[in-house]
């Protein structure tokens, strides 16, 4: 193993010999020099892994040198060490990318300690996340054999996402092979909780957990006042860890005040889910009351195009009639830099509602596109362009414009999206809806295994295109293949984002709220 080189760089550098010789001793090969110039030339000649810079040098000043060297190097961590305590010299430093800012009289820990931080920062995480997920593994494993409530789940499933953020960067990819083959487990037995439990939530009296049609009346409305303009941010598709790297950089702008995980009813798709949450109805009396605005699977023509007129109706059903808001929904990049620019025309709402497309048609597109698809090619994937997006997109224009505007921010979703890998066979009629995760017809053949299946769909309030018609709805990773052509199919949509079934990433979502900084 080669050993780690340091460049120190300081005018005094004879009576740093105790340090240096400390060094010596730990294995790190020390070269030093006493000015900024010579540290220029030397780090022309030679490669180091560190620098040590003192800032108080005669002739080229220590802020001067590390402006030069990030020039040439920029990835090369500088350690900034300085009599001075001075506030501009900080923010100058920090503000020039330094890996670390040391003030003398410095011992030789702190020097180790440095080292450490910036060079051997990765193995020590890995290393002791391998060991903590060890230890946490295990009551995983217990939890998931007892787990029998909806809290319970959300609570497992946040624990996951926890687990599975933390352990993807690690050097040890077995550990996150384990974790991955936790997740799969976990999602087989939330495939059977639901399947045991779902219709009672819809009982008289039953303990059920917060659902997409009550999630307005029950968490958004009594966060709306007239005292404070709120933006209500409905970010279509969003899985909860996609929520959990967006949460650092909305974090810069705003203050978290609650974060709940809620379910999203079934099917786990946006024109059952995203209704549910702007009627405040299910499905079945969507259809009923609203039959102008309702459209079934087998329909002609878009089927969430009255989500406003939806939206309308809770907020008189509610009696909140003196409530101002506005609502948009934004399909493309063009609309979202509209609505940012004019934005602060917003702020004598009481509530404005923005639906964001952009998750969906990265997830659809997935499917289509085979840049995309090669992009996302699995969740670690799939965050980091969903966060790519979010960093550069028109919606973050809009959050910080929100915070400086004092808006309240809810942000939250109507259901998430699972990578599917393994095809379940399954036949009906010509009239069967398209959806890969899951299918409403008559005469639907399929592996009982399989799937969660409703023969009366009215238990589940969902609408029923024929007398006949029964529900079947795909757990864990599986989607639908029909037999004709099946080898093709199955080729072309495994391993794409696909929402409409029975899983943890797709029923278990994020809603929180915020208050500006």
């Amino acid at each position: 193993m080669n050993r780690i080189k340091v460049l120190w760089v300081d005018d005094e550098i004879d009576l740093l010999k105790p340090h240096i010789l400390f060094l010596e001793k730990k294995n790190y090969e020390v070269m030093t020099c006493q000015s900024g110039t010579e540290a220029i030339d030397i780090l022309d000649e030679e490669n180091f892994d560190i620098v040590f810079l003192d800032e108080n040098m005669p002739g080229l000043t220590g802020l001067e040198t590390l402006h030069e060297i990030k020039e040439k190097q920029d990835s090369l961590p500088v350690v900034m060490i300085t009599k001075s305590e001075e506030e501009y010299i900080m923010e100058e430093a920090i503000g020039n990318k330094i890996a670390d800012y040391l003030i003398k009289p410095v011992n030789p820990n702190q020097i180790l300690l440095s080292l450490k931080k910036n060079l051997d920062h990765s193995r020590l995480v890995s290393e002791t996340t391998t060991s903590n997920y060890q230890q946490e593994f295990r009551k995983i494993a217990m939890d998931l054999a007892m787990v029998n409530s909806f809290e319970a789940w959300a609570s497992l499933y946040q624990k996951l996402i926890y687990w599975e953020i933390q352990l993807e960067d690690i050097e040890d990819t077995g550990m996150f092979e384990i974790l991955e083959s936790q997740k799969v487990e976990a999602n087989i037995q939330f495939g059977k909780y639901i399947e045991n439990n779902y219709a009672d939530w819809f009982k008289a009296h039953s303990d059920a957990p917060i659902m997409s049609h009550t999630l307005f009346k029950e968490k958004v409305v009594p966060e709306v006042s007239k005292k404070q303009p709120t933006l209500l941010l409905v970010i279509d598709n969003l899985r909860y860890d996609q929520w959990k790297v967006f949460e650092p950089i909305i974090s810069n702008y705003f203050k978290k005040e609650k974060e709940e995980a809620f379910y999203s009813i079934l099917p786990t798709a946006t024109q059952y889910a995203r209704n549910a949450i702007f009627s405040g109805l299910m499905p079945s009396d969507m259809e009923k009351l609203f039959p102008e605005y309702w459209r079934n699977d087998t329909d002609e023509g878009g089927k969430n195009l009255h989500e406003a007129d939806f939206l309308k109706a809770q907020i008189k059903r509610l009696g909140l009639n003196d409530i101002v808001y506005e609502y948009y929904k934004i399909t493309n990049l063009k609309n979202g830099k509209k609505l940012a620019e004019n934005f602060k025309s917003l702020k004598s709402n009481d509530l404005t509602v923005v639906v964001y497309n952009f998750v969906d048609m990265l997830s659809h597109s997935k499917t289509e596109m085979e840049v995309v698809k090669e992009l996302a090619s699995n969740d670690k994937a799939y965050r980091s362009l969903t966060l790519s997006w979010f960093k550069n997109s028109p919606l973050l224009e809009m959050i910080q414009q929100a915070q400086q505007l004092g808006f309240k921010l809810i942000l939250t979703t109507d259901h998430g999206t699972i990578n599917v890998k393994n095809p379940s066979k399954v036949i009906g009629d010509k009239d069967t809806s398209l959806n890969l995760r899951y299918k409403t017809g008559r005469s639907l053949t399929y592996e009982k295994k399989d799937v969660l299946v409703s023969k009366e769909p009215k238990e589940l309030h969902l609408p029923s295109i024929n007398m006949s018609s029964s529900y079947i709805f795909a757990k864990s990773d599986l989607f639908f293949a029909y037999p004709n052509n099946y080898n093709h199919y199955v080729s072309y949509y495994r391993n794409t984002y696909q929402h409409g079934g029975v899983s943890l990433e797709e029923m278990i979502i994020p809603f929180v709220v915020f208050n500006p900084k």
